[in-house]
């Protein structure tokens, strides 16, 4: 329950926070990316990667994951119509055979309709999603976290001595 704490509050400190809204929102994108594609899949194994080579909010990405699978189980049609009509193209025909003789690629399961089309969306889509996601964060930051800095009950919790103890903490321990 701790953690689970801790982690809402650092997420909530991020949201707040001056800077990061392209780690934020990258963050979100790759879990988009994660939470449309299969799990345990090499497909997440490359997500997973690129936590390590660029700069994207992991916390943000675990919480977008769970998110979006839910929404992608409801997108299965939609993924399978896609990826039926890419597996089936005629002229794509000598490109999934040099595909699937390869050593790694079968193992993405490019063969079937559901896991292709989601890849396919998943892809096209994720630089919509961190647009949207960026310009969500900076409209959040100048709506709502400079409307709640200016109530009186955020005035109040600032000049408490739980709030400074807490930061003190955070400073420290965090």
């Amino acid at each position: 329950m701790g953690l689970l704490l801790k982690q809402l509050f650092s997420l909530i400190k991020l949201l707040n926070s001056e800077t990061g809204e392209n780690q934020i929102a990258s963050g979100i994108a790759a879990g988009f990316i994660l939470g449309m594609s299969p799990a345990f899949s090499i497909q997440s194994a490359i997500v997973f990667l690129c936590f390590f080579l660029f700069r994207i909010q992991v916390g943000m990405a675990f919480l977008a994951t769970f998110f979006f699978a839910f929404i992608a189980w409801l997108l299965d049609p939609i993924f399978h119509a896609v990826g039926s009509k890419l597996l089936e193209a005629g002229a794509l025909q000598s490109l999934w055979t040099t595909l699937y003789n390869m050593p790694l690629v079968p193992y993405t399961r490019f063969n079937n309709s559901v896991v292709l089309g989601a890849g396919v969306v998943a892809i096209l889509l994720s630089p919509l999603v961190f647009i949207v996601a960026k310009k969500l964060v900076i409209k959040y930051r100048l709506t709502v976290v400079e409307r709640l800095k200016q109530t009186k009950l955020w005035k109040a919790v600032k000049a408490t001595s739980l709030y400074n103890w807490y930061f003190t903490y955070d400073k420290y321990y965090g």
